[in-house]
């Protein structure tokens, strides 16, 4: 494991983990979930470890006011920004060769970005993993509360963001009661370990108002339906949970129809957090993915060869 330091285009820095070697064949990247960090994919990245050990190299990073990164301005938490930061942190720790790409809400919609944001990175995509997430309108998501759904919806993220103002963080820590339900009742679907619930109840308590408030507002103008068709050529798969209420079974659909050869995996009872409540699942088809790109790249390295 290796920490690193990685500059944006604006001057802030992100906390960077890499593991395996720089000359890897392979590099897998895994961008998180909205008010989480890098930590959402703990359980792949000991399982992909476990599975590959230094035949690929793993990149995790804490997104910008996320985590152990430079917190930011809430007009500057956007699914733009985190694109153009992904773009950086591929530069800095993954230049060559190709790569595999996971996301997981949020994360899943920077991705769908990089059409538009950083278009040169797009040869290079040899396996996308889109986890829980959207190509699109947000607006119409009631948090399976036809009525109340909407305006639940709206509220939610300034509710916490003001919390975040008003208590300090040991404060929140001892009474976390919002923080808890909002992940209970809203985030995770059945069954539900402890220790993920406090795991996930930790990352609210731990995220700034800022980014609560600003990447909300952001997602609920996310349009990217129209790049989908740029990511054709890629093995794809999408995978949601049927009590996802945050993007649910619908979104991963529009996803797949917009993505020529997408697979589409539905996991019973599933919430949002899949990387945490279905890890195996969500480490199987990842290493379909791994397994399919690092074939590619041998087959290339054996054509540059023979042609030398």
């Amino acid at each position: 494991m290796t920490h690193h330091t990685v500059t944006t285009e604006d001057g802030l820095n992100l906390h960077v983990t890499t593991h395996g070697p720089d000359d890897a064949p392979v590099s897998v990247l895994l961008s998180h979930c909205w008010t989480a960090d890098e930590s959402d994919w703990h359980y792949q990245v000991r399982d992909l470890l476990s599975h590959y050990g230094h035949r690929i190299r793993i990149v995790t990073w804490d997104h910008r006011g996320h985590g152990q990164s430079d917190p930011a301005v809430e007009a500057d938490c956007t699914i733009p920004h985190v694109t153009r930061d992904f773009g950086t942190v591929v530069d800095a720790v993954a230049p060559s060769g190709p790569i595999v790409v996971a996301g997981h809400s949020v994360g899943g919609m920077a991705i769908t970005a990089i059409p538009e944001e950083r278009p040169d990175l797009m040869p290079r995509i040899a396996g996308l993993l889109l986890v829980s997430t959207s190509g699109g309108d947000l607006r119409t998501v009631t948090l399976g509360l036809p009525e109340m759904g909407p305006y639940l919806r709206d509220r939610l993220p300034f509710v916490l963001a003001t919390r975040a103002r008003l208590l300090s963080r040991t404060k929140r820590q001892r009474f976390p009661v919002i923080e808890r339900q909002v992940v209970r009742r809203i985030l995770l679907g059945r069954p539900q370990r402890p220790r993920d619930v406090g795991h996930v109840v930790d990352q609210l308590i731990n995220c700034s108002p800022e980014t609560m408030s600003g990447f909300f507002k952001d997602m609920m103008l996310h349009d990217r339906v129209g790049n989908l068709s740029a990511f054709d050529d890629v093995p794809t798969t999408v995978l949601v949970g049927t009590r996802d209420k945050l993007t649910p079974p619908d979104h991963a659909a529009k996803l797949v129809q917009g993505i020529h050869g997408a697979r589409l995996l539905v996991a019973p009872d599933a919430g949002h957090y899949l990387p945490f409540e279905r890890p195996t699942l969500v480490t199987d088809e990842l290493c379909v993915l791994i397994d399919g790109a690092l074939k590619g790249a041998g087959q290339t390295a054996a054509q540059n060869q023979a042609q030398s």
